[in-house]
């Protein structure tokens, strides 16, 4: 008879399967009040995405531009869906579970406001980024600006940690982890620079080359931020198939490479038109 969890091949070696090591920090992903309340909230970013698609279909208005129902839709679907990947995959981060839930928690009240003051911006008709025309304008502006910041500071945390002890998880993980995280710092690296070269050309009184001057980082930018979900969910995908660990590695190690060649194109279109 055949137990569960065991195989035999065709010369009648019987292997036994091999469970993939669960997250690093000891709770299945899902579980823990900070992880679930970062869960919902992601999901509800996404919801407001969606809504502002609504309102774009019905209002209309130009896509592009400064003023426009495409930050609000962009950026909650993309603050959403980056909070729920950096949740799950920083299950896999060999770090101490308070410290994780402490930095989600901040992490999520970011992406929150960071989300809330497009969105606000966006009604009210005004540029939510580099817009210094009144004292309120100049505030939201320099809140989404310092907020830009704490996530920088919380995904590089997050990223280190993933370099100084390897990841847990299936096949591949470790790679796919740490490839994303270095990915999204590129993302975040550009969009400071998009952040620095308005302000300075909006300081020098060049409002409108401001708003106009982000357009080349803007690949880069787009490209970059979600590799922290494409290449974990990748290696949690092939961790469901019937092919070993070497295989497994070497499509996630494949993947990588592509994704990395992405990010080096958009950087070198970047580069050429900026």
């Amino acid at each position: 008879m055949q137990n569960e969890g065991t195989a035999r091949t065709a010369t009648g070696t019987v292997h036994r399967a091999v469970p993939d090591p669960p997250p690093a920090n000891g709770l299945p992903p899902g579980r823990g009040t900070v992880t679930r309340a970062c869960h919902a909230t992601g999901l509800l970013l996404i919801l407001s995405g969606l809504v502002h698609l609504v309102v774009f279909a019905v209002d209309g208005g130009p896509w592009d531009g400064p003023v426009s129902w495409r930050k609000p839709v962009t950026f909650g679907l993309s603050f959403g869906i980056t909070l729920i990947a950096v949740t799950w995959v920083t299950s896999y981060l060999r770090v101490r579970p308070g410290q994780r839930a402490a930095l989600l928690a901040v992490f999520a009240a970011d992406c929150v406001l960071e989300v809330a003051g497009i969105t606000l911006q966006a009604w009210r008709g005004v540029p939510s980024h580099l817009d210094m025309e009144t004292s309120f304008d100049t505030a939201v502006s320099m809140s989404l600006a310092v907020g830009g910041g704490v996530l920088v500071v919380l995904l590089t945390v997050f990223a280190v940690a993933s370099f100084r002890h390897r990841p847990a998880g299936p096949a591949g993980m470790a790679l796919a982890v740490r490839t994303g995280f270095a990915v999204l710092l590129v993302g975040l690296a550009s969009g400071a620079a998009m952040i620095a070269r308005g302000v300075i050309l909006t300081r020098t009184g060049h409002q409108e080359a401001a708003y106009h001057s982000t357009a080349p980082l803007k690949p880069l930018h787009g490209v970059s931020l979600h590799a922290v979900l494409v290449l974990p969910a990748l290696a949690r995908l092939l961790s469901l198939s019937s092919w070993d660990a070497t295989v497994r590695r070497r499509i996630v190690a494949v993947a990588a490479g592509c994704y990395a060649a992405a990010v080096v194109a958009a950087g070198v279109w970047a580069a050429v038109t900026y």
